[in-house]
């Protein structure tokens, strides 16, 4: 099935964001590899694709998984987690209706 990852940001993180994407972008080449990965990507703070020093709020990852607690526990181990960048992240099952 396919799963929402929902993430919200802490505010003041583009540091410790920069430095940690890129173990969190290798997590989700893995899972792009395995053919599981859907769409990836952050939101930018400002109305603009780079957003430079206004950094970002949050991301959005949509990727298929076994069950929703395999999901929660990939989301829960990211370096995003684990290095403070993320205040909270939001697994929900997701129905893919269009494309």
């Amino acid at each position: 099935m396919l799963y929402a990852f929902i993430s919200q940001d802490n505010a003041g993180t583009l540091d410790k964001r920069l430095a940690a994407r890129p173990e969190h972008i290798e997590r989700l080449g893995q899972l792009r590899d395995e053919g599981r990965l859907i769409l990836a990507g952050p939101h930018p703070a400002i109305d603009c694709e780079d957003p430079g020093p206004a950094g970002f709020t949050g991301s959005l990852v949509v990727a298929e998984f076994d069950s929703l607690q395999e999901a929660q526990a990939w989301a829960k181990a990211d370096p995003y987690v684990a290095a403070g960048v993320y205040a909270s992240v939001t697994v929900k099952p997701f129905k893919r209706v269009l494309p």
